[in-house]
C-alpha cells in the first residue's frame, strides 16, 4: 500500500508531545527523552524565539508521523557559506519503508536551498547503521568525524 503524501509544516506548541514521542521510539531515544513535558515546551518556545531553528513535522492521514529540526547558521568557513543543521531526524515506526523518509529529506533540502544555504549538515550515531544506509541513498556523504563532549 503506497504511503499518502504527507504535508511538511512547521510544529506547533501542540504538536511537542507528538514530537517527542517520536524521538522516545528509538533505541537510544528510550534512555534519553525522559525529561519532564514542561522542559520539551521551554526549548520549544526558544527554539521559535531564535528565528533561525525551527521544528518541522510530516503530518499523513491526521497524525504526525515523521519531525525533524532544522537550523541555518551562518559562518566565515567554505566561503562564507551557510548551512543547515539538520537533528531529531524521525519517522514512526508503522510509517517506515514508505518514502516518508526520503521526502522529509527533500523537504529538509528544500528549506536549506529557500533560506540561502550552500550545505546541508547532521551529525548521527555511530550505531545507525540502518540510517547509515538511508542517507547514503541520498546523497551524503560521512566526510568527517563528529565529537561530543557533555557539559
Amino acid at each position: 500500500m503506497a504511503a499518502p503524501s504527507p504535508e511538511f509544516r512547521h510544529a506547533t506548541r501542540d504538536d511537542v508531545p507528538a514530537v517527542v514521542a517520536l524521538l522516545f521510539d528509538d533505541v537510544l531515544g528510550r534512555s534519553r527523552e525522559t525529561a519532564p513535558r514542561d522542559r520539551y515546551l521551554a526549548a520549544f518556545d526558544a527554539m521559535r524565539g531564535e528565528g533561525r531553528n525551527h521544528l518541522i513535522v510530516a503530518v499523513a492521514d491526521g497524525f504526525i508521523v515523521a519531525c525533524y529540526q532544522i537550523t541555518f547558521i551562518s559562518g566565515l568557513s567554505l566561503g562564507a557559506s551557510r548551512r543547515a543543521q539538520i537533528e531529531g531526524v524521525r519517522v514512526a515506526a508503522g510509517w517506515r519503508g514508505r518514502g516518508i523518509g526520503e521526502s522529509l529529506i527533500r523537504d529538509a533540502e528544500a528549506r536549506a536551498r529557500e533560506a540561502g544555504c550552500a550545505l546541508m549538515q547532521f551529525t548521527t550515531s555511530k550505531a545507525r547503521s540502518e540510517a547509515h544506509r538511508f542517507y547514503d541513498r541520498m546523497g551524503f556523504t560521512p566526510s568527517h568525524i563528529g565529537y561530543k563532549k557533555p557539559l
